[in-house]
């Protein structure tokens, strides 16, 4: 009978083990590319808070907002400040950022040439083709000497409204996740940190022009992201909080040679 007893209450205790195990919560955050150790770092630091965070990857930069906007994840960590305001504007969604992450200057990079002085006449250059990107790639190319473009676009130029172009250059736009891949055409083109280190790149040492980073620069912070509604969720703040640390700077430091900066520091 003792025995019985015994392992009755063994029996119970795995029972209430289970229960206890199965009340974490499954959060789906949102990323682009494929290089994610500070993500995932926080997931398994997350673990023992009993918040299982899974990281679902995206190759583009639409999607996610799109995946985000329909319930099919829970938050996303990829985009600028600029961007998700486009992105709004542009679909009528009301997706909102609840924390900063970090600063990831644009660059110029190329495989044919090592400045931007021997940029030769006629040469062709490649940005990215979203309304944000594109006016934040034109500005780049005009910090580097190589075009001039109308300052009443502010934040927002296209190529039509380049007012001067002394090289004759031709500028090509491209979907974001094609910057890096279109180097095999063109001279040169305009990635973001993360596509240049998917592509293999380090940024600080590889970029033959790095953006300016200043005042201005505020519009192009990146931001965790989630739906309008769930701005107080405590869950999501408890990611904020396993995010916005020393560990998490470390990681991006070491991984993008510190060509990203944390903004909450």
């Amino acid at each position: 009978m003792k025995k019985i007893v015994l392992a009755l209450f063994s029996f119970v205790g795995v029972l209430f083990l289970a229960a206890c195990g199965s009340n974490g919560e499954t959060v789906k955050l949102g990323v682009v590319g494929e290089n994610n150790e500070a993500w995932e770092d926080v997931r398994d630091r997350l673990a023992d808070q009993d918040i299982d965070l899974e990281i679902v990857t995206f190759s583009d930069y639409q999607t996610p907002n799109v995946a985000l906007a329909d319930g099919d994840i829970d938050l996303n960590a990829f985009q600028t400040v600029i961007f998700l305001d486009d992105f709004n504007a542009d679909t009528g969604n009301d997706l909102t950022p609840i924390a900063d992450t970090t600063l990831n200057p644009l660059g110029i990079y190329s495989e044919e040439v090592t400045s931007v002085e021997d940029i030769q006449d006629g040469d062709t250059i490649v940005i990215p083709n979203d309304a944000s990107n594109e006016g934040r790639a034109l500005i780049l190319l005009q910090s580097a000497g190589l075009i001039t473009v109308d300052p009443e676009k502010g934040n927002y130029p296209i190529v039509d409204d380049i007012t001067d172009n002394p090289q004759n250059l031709d500028i090509v736009t491209v979907a974001g996740n094609q910057t890096a891949r279109s180097l095999t055409d063109a001279t040169a083109a305009v990635i973001n940190v993360g596509m240049a280190v998917d592509a293999g790149y380090i940024p600080s040492e590889d970029a033959i022009f790095l953006e300016p980073v200043n005042e201005e620069s505020e519009p192009y912070t990146n931001a965790i992201v989630v739906r309008a509604d769930e701005v107080d969720n405590e869950v999501y703040q408890k990611i904020v909080e396993a995010y916005q640390t020393d560990e998490t700077a470390a990681i991006i430091a070491e991984v993008t040679q510190n060509s990203s900066i944390p903004v909450w520091e």
